[in-house]
């Protein structure tokens, strides 16, 4: 099963997906805990250029075909391997993000974007994503006081975020069964409740 989570910034992913593989593994399942970008050797070079915060000059093209780069690494070589053995795959991002970010956040034209995606992905789609949900404002907030690392795509102004948040809105209509929303404004044993309940129901 191949289980994606999106999410603001400042949601929680990290933590939460952590604690639901604890849980899965406790439960005899085989479970992987990847992210994108940097889920593979390869990754984890393009994620350094695409987060540095230097890298003020990058074009929304130029990030789009690294973070491209960086997917199709990840699913041959890490995802479709364990998915195919019959391990379940949580994934700390994924092609929604592109969509999110990428297609509503920077403008650029969708169906390139899906045209590209498929092809750095084979066309592999999730079973089940979260979407973690803080406002904006608060997500960023928790960054800093967590001393969280605050990487390039984290300095966007507010107008930003909220187109992202517009996207992953739209995705989610256009797909409610593959979707799950979660409050990730209350406590983590609250979020990492509703997680495994509606992981439970999924399954």
């Amino acid at each position: 099963m191949f289980i994606t989570f999106e999410g603001s910034e400042g949601s929680g992913k990290t933590t939460q997906i952590k604690l639901l593989a604890e849980y899965l593994e406790s439960q005899g399942k085989t479970v992987i805990v990847t992210r994108q970008p940097g889920g593979t050797d390869i990754g984890t070079q393009i994620r350094h250029v695409l987060h540095d915060v230097n890298n003020k000059a990058m074009t929304s093209t130029a990030e789009i075909l690294l973070y491209s780069a960086d997917r199709a690494q990840h699913v041959e070589e890490l995802i479709r391997p364990a998915l195919a053995e019959g391990t379940i795959v949580l994934c700390d991002r994924y092609t929604d993000s592109t969509y999110a970010y990428q297609g509503y956040g920077r403008g650029l034209n969708m169906d390139d974007l899906q045209m590209i995606t498929r092809f750095a992905t084979g066309g592999l789609k999730p079973d089940l994503s979260f979407f973690l949900y803080v406002d904006v404002e608060e997500g960023l907030r928790r960054r800093e006081v967590g001393n969280l690392e605050m990487n390039r795509m984290d300095l966007q102004k507010k107008a930003f975020y909220d187109r992202v948040e517009q996207g992953y809105r739209a995705m989610i209509a256009a797909d409610p069964g593959r979707w799950c929303e979660i409050d990730a404004s209350v406590s983590i044993e609250e979020v990492q409740s509703k997680l495994r309940s509606e992981l439970g129901n999924k399954i």
